[in-house]
């Protein structure tokens, strides 16, 4: 009994103690919701059913009158051109750059923004070790910033090798 106490006691320990993934998903230390309103393109992402085989991929945000944040995200796939809606709302406890987002009744995903350019003009933004997506605000980046938010994914543990860029 004593043994299989000391086993159940670690393995807690284990579970309770140990990183849920091997990134860091610190968040922004300022945002604002407001300035992040608005035409977001992707530059880059990880693989995921819901976006594989996608181009020309974008997100709009608008903010609604109940602090609640409109998702609409859009891309093409085989010449045509498909939208999936959501909404996003403040995560709990609030943290600067954390949202959930759901495109789908009541089930939230995270929504972590980890780097902002200083005029909002670009986000790194995760959700979870599977998830990264760099974001601008114009079709393209420049490579100078580009090289900048892969070096802060790399930085965080993100293997940017995965990322696929966007057509």
């Amino acid at each position: 009994m004593k043994k299989i106490i000391i086993i159940l006691l670690g393995a807690m320990t284990t579970i309770c103690c140990a990183k849920a993934d091997g990134v860091n998903e610190a968040t922004v230390t300022s945002f604002d919701l407001n300035r992040y309103m608005g035409l977001w393109y992707e530059i880059a992402r990880f693989d995921s059913s819901f976006e594989r085989g996608m181009t020309n991929v974008t997100a709009e945000y608008t903010l609604r009158e109940n602090g609640t944040v409109r998702v609409d995200n859009s891309g093409e796939r085989g010449g045509k051109r498909t939208h999936a809606i959501g909404k996003a709302k403040a995560a709990k406890p609030a943290v600067p750059g954390s949202l959930r987002v759901s495109f789908f009744l009541w089930f939230y995903a995270p929504y972590r923004v980890l780097m902002l350019g200083e005029n909002y003009e670009y986000a790194l933004v995760s959700s979870g070790e599977k998830y990264l997506w760099i974001l601008s605000r114009t079709p393209k980046l420049e490579q100078s910033t580009l090289n900048k938010i892969l070096a802060e994914a790399q930085r965080r543990g993100f293997d940017t090798n995965k990322l696929i860029f966007n057509q």
